[in-house]
């Protein structure tokens, strides 16, 4: 049983309550307007464990269970002792601080809601392309580095952060993404001199 496992079963529990008790929905999703009249900060880790349906828990779940377990077993190589207890606060940190901006944006808008693990998720992913760039993802069964994915995801979740229209917080991705970046490079240094030399060994073809 790792945690990410045990994160899944969680989140899928809180998810499914939350789907058939709207009033528990209600008092968990992240909703700035609230968080910051009401002082309920508990909403900006709450949020990361109910989705809006079951397809929106699916594809978050399903990157988490192929990507968590690495990034949990390298933690308890570089950290034997707290390995588990850094991933499990790396998981819950990544879903507060990709909430962070969508807070300050649409704290005076009562009409913004937001709310899955699609930020600490990110997190979990880009913190795996750090380690291991130019292994091959496939997204919709189309290959391609992690590195050349990652750079495209975060121009993709940058520009559409700027989308009044869009209904999905692509804020939480964009620095979830990052957040992720930044807590590998902290826990280990050598990450990004690791990283460039993998990418200067990469050959296309």
């Amino acid at each position: 049983m790792t945690i990410s496992i045990l994160i899944i079963i969680i989140t899928a529990i809180i998810s499914y309550i939350s789907q058939r008790r709207q009033d528990i929905m209600q008092k968990l999703i992240m909703h700035p307007y609230t968080v910051t009249r009401q002082n309920q900060y508990y909403r900006l880790l709450t949020s990361g464990f109910i989705h809006s349906g079951l397809i929106h828990f699916f594809f978050n779940m399903l990157a988490l269970y192929f990507f968590g377990p690495y990034i949990e077993a390298i933690f308890k190589e570089l950290y034997p002792v707290s390995g588990s207890v850094l991933f499990i606060v790396f998981y819950l940190s990544a879903i507060v601080v990709s909430d962070l901006t969508s807070l300050r944006k649409h704290k005076d808008n009562s009409g913004y809601f937001s709310l899955g693990a699609s930020g600490a998720v990110s997190a979990v992913v880009f913190s795996w392309i750090m380690f291991f760039p130019t292994r091959t993802i496939y997204v919709y069964f189309i290959p391609m580095p992690g590195f050349i994915l990652g750079a495209l995801y975060l121009i993709y979740s940058y520009y559409q952060s700027k989308n009044p229209d869009s209904h999905i917080n692509h804020d939480a991705h964009l620095w979830g993404s990052i957040y992720g970046i930044i807590f590998t490079t902290i826990l280990y240094p050598s990450a990004i001199p690791r990283f460039i030399q993998q990418l200067s060994e990469f050959e296309i073809f």
